[in-house]
């Protein structure tokens, strides 16, 4: 509503239906199918009349139906149940996207949903790295969307329940630059995201909305091409797909000429998200909006605020529009009916050259659970001459629960590696049904000839874990190490398992899951997998923000880190400039901000005290007057101070004269009694001076 977010938290969002009644392609009828709602995040068609949506600050999933077919929703029930969500906005759910495995995905999260006649069951996965879209290809691989990261597509290797995989040579030279038109110099990063003297964005910082491009009316040259939308620089991204052994590799055909598919000068122009759509074209979401950027990153006194101003960008609110990509050999197609057709009828569907008619058949056929159509299934996917109704047929019976070990095995030996590879993961339920003999058909598979099959043999075997996989896999990709893929994944699928010499209590654990959940859906964009940072494409040695490992911030007093995360921080930190702002995080729960900070101050190298949501309340009360971001020399001022050994007279009752090797910060020397402890030992430390202490730090 302004620069300032005012109003940003109120009821006043709608889900509007509109309608070719005539069929021809033009919207005459219009019904607001929802209001008052609070910024869905997640939409989702599911049914006849039905939508699922997520709105903000949960993570609870609605089911919005119309019974009386009058185009207005009039029954409201909770779908799946996730609970409260805090935090900013930008740091939150979006996509939920039905996947050719039936299991339903989003981002910002590692877990994944299902649907099943007797209910949504959550299913673990490992985390995606997205935030603002994922989308999936006719294989049902998924692609997913960085942004805060600024990192563009991200985790589109395989399936995000088989990890997180980002290879090193997943880009073409140059892909992460962008071309826009439009130069406003309105970056948040400031002026280090600024492309001279043409003033325009230098490369992906806004990533939102990916698309693979699988309709049939536009040219063959576009499908299966990936399509995202980088909203702040005014810019649209065509990204083609090509295949290096396993290895998927992205590139800007447009990049010798510095050019992108769809660029404006129109300030205003914000494309943020893509649909195939049933007529075998390509929409165009344009937000069409001024400053897209939330209040946290325009506060007083930042470079932003300045240059939204200065443009007046914070004017321009209320509007949006959508674009229909068409192409002159785009032909009018019949509009589907599928809610009034049998399963029959939907079951032909799924060899339908749009993509979108082929899922959503496959959905329905899934949601309708009528078995009378299991035996055309079972023909289609043993027979039919088009591999994607192969597949499809494939998993529409796995999600009927009609799957059988006969037909999975027929179709591991199909003539298509695309179809191989999806019987290997159907295969799946099977052995996790109980049927192990399984085991030796994906070990066998390790040996296709086509490296795509190896892969996911390789990945299916990893996640099956069953006793002895890590050998047989580290076998095989050393055998295949000249294949691109079987190498770069290869590399992530033989880590062994972690090892802790820790031992932690049940308490302690869970605290460290928690931590570890938000930090890999999270803070790595900006922080790093590893923990010690992401350097910006294009600037080296430029990094968005400091590394955790070794930070004295995290490392030292408690309070640190959580002064930081209530309320931020701005400026170098010790004295070195970071393109990235880190904001406050007080919108979160206690329990949330010690789950993050106890993770953090026992992984990367660290090794700290967990932190308590008791910790957490108290510093909220201690700095309850702050509403400006920490600079980090303010922080440190501000925290108490370690007394240096110089002030210490270490003794004790056990070999007094290597008291002082527990203080003299040496990690090679340290103080031993020598022998097990009894009563009566004792180790004690005079300071030189009466001195108020805060705490103890046992190392």
């Amino acid at each position: 509503r302004d620069i300032d977010g005012s109003g940003e938290k109120l009821r006043t969002s709608r889900i509007s239906m509109h309608v070719s009644s005539k069929g021809d392609g033009n919207f005459d009828k219009h019904t607001v199918f929802a209001d008052g709602l609070l910024l869905p995040r997640m939409i989702l068609p599911l049914g006849k009349g039905q939508i699922l949506i997520n709105e903000t600050d949960t993570q609870d999933i609605l089911l919005l139906t119309d019974t009386d077919d009058d185009g207005v929703a009039d029954r409201k029930e909770l779908w799946f149940g996730g609970g409260p969500r805090g935090g900013n906005m930008e740091h939150q759910p979006s996509g939920l996207v039905w996947a050719l495995d039936n299991a339903l995905y989003m981002t910002m999260s590692n877990y994944r949903l299902r649907w099943t006649p007797g209910g949504v069951k959550k299913e673990e996965t490992k985390s995606n790295g997205g935030q603002w879209g994922v989308n999936q290809d006719d294989n049902g691989n998924l692609y997913f969307v960085n942004a805060s990261g600024e990192r563009g597509p991200n985790t589109f290797q395989a399936p995000q329940v088989y990890g997180t995989f980002n290879p090193p040579d997943q880009f073409a030279d140059g892909f992460k630059e962008v071309f826009p038109a439009a130069g406003l110099r309105d970056f948040q990063g400031g002026l280090s995201r600024v492309r001279e003297p043409q003033g325009t964005l230098n490369g992906f910082t806004g990533g939102a909305g990916i698309e693979v491009y699988r309709g049939d009316q536009l040219p063959g040259e576009l499908l299966g091409n990936v399509f995202f939308g980088e909203p702040v620089g005014r810019l649209m991204r065509r990204s083609v797909v090509t295949m290096d052994g396993a290895l998927k590799r992205l590139s800007n055909p447009y990049q010798a000429e510095q050019g992108e598919f769809l660029r404006s000068t129109d300030p205003c122009f914000r494309p943020l998200n893509f649909t195939n759509a049933p007529d075998g074209t390509l929409y165009i979401t344009d937000m069409y909006r001024g400053i897209i950027q939330q209040a946290a990153w325009v506060t007083e006194g930042s470079y932003l605020r300045k240059v939204v101003q200065q443009y007046q960008l914070d004017k321009v609110t209320g509007h949006g529009r959508v674009w229909r990509l068409v192409h002159d050999s785009t032909k009018p197609v019949k509009q589907p009916r599928m809610y009034e057709e049998t399963a029959a009828e939907l079951t032909a569907h799924l060899s339908h050259p749009n993509g979108w008619w082929r899922d959503t058949a496959q959905r329905l056929l899934v949601l309708g659970q009528d078995k009378s159509v299991v035996p055309l299934l079972e023909k289609m996917a043993r027979t039919h001459a088009n591999p994607l109704a192969r597949i499809h047929a494939l998993w529409t019976l796995q999600g009927l629960d009609a799957v059988n070990a006969e037909l999975v095995r027929a179709k591991m030996a199909d003539a298509e590696p695309k179809v191989r590879a999806n019987a290997i993961r159907v295969s799946e339920t099977l052995f996790r049904q109980g049927d192990a003999t399984f085991q030796a058909d994906i070990e066998r598979l390790m040996r296709d000839q086509d490296s795509t099959v190896v892969l996911q043999a390789l990945m299916t075997a990893k996640y099956l874990a069953w006793p002895d996989h890590l050998k047989k896999v580290t076998e095989v990709v050393a055998a295949g190490s000249a294949d691109k893929g079987i190498k770069e994944i290869g590399a992530y699928l033989t880590l062994p398992p972690g090892k802790s010499m820790v031992q932690y209590s049940d308490k302690q654990r869970e605290t460290l899951k928690k931590g570890a959940e938000i930090y890999s859906t999270l803070c790595s964009a900006c922080h790093g997998a590893n923990g010690m940072g992401v350097e910006i494409a294009g600037l080296k040695g430029a990094m968005i923000a400091p590394p955790l490992g070794g930070s004295k911030t995290v490392n030292n007093n408690p309070k640190g880190g959580i002064y930081t995360l209530l309320h931020g921080m701005q400026g170098e930190v010790d004295g070195k400039k970071y393109e990235g702002l880190m904001i406050p995080m007080a919108e979160n729960s206690d329990e949330w901000i010690a789950a993050i900070l106890s993770y953090v101050r026992n992984n990367f190298g660290n090794s700290g005290t967990f932190i308590s949501p008791g910790d957490v309340a108290q510093a909220r009360k201690d700095t309850a007057g702050r509403t400006t971001p920490w600079t980090y020399q303010e922080l440190q001022d501000h925290l108490p101070k370690l007394i240096p050994p110089s002030r210490m007279k270490p003794s004790a009752s056990e070999k007094n004269g290597d008291a002082r090797r527990a203080i003299d910060g040496d990690v090679e020397n340290r103080y031993t009694t020598g022998k097990f402890m009894q009563p009566g030992m004792w180790f004690q430390v005079e300071l030189d001076k009466e001195t108020s202490i805060t705490g103890v730090i046992l190392d």
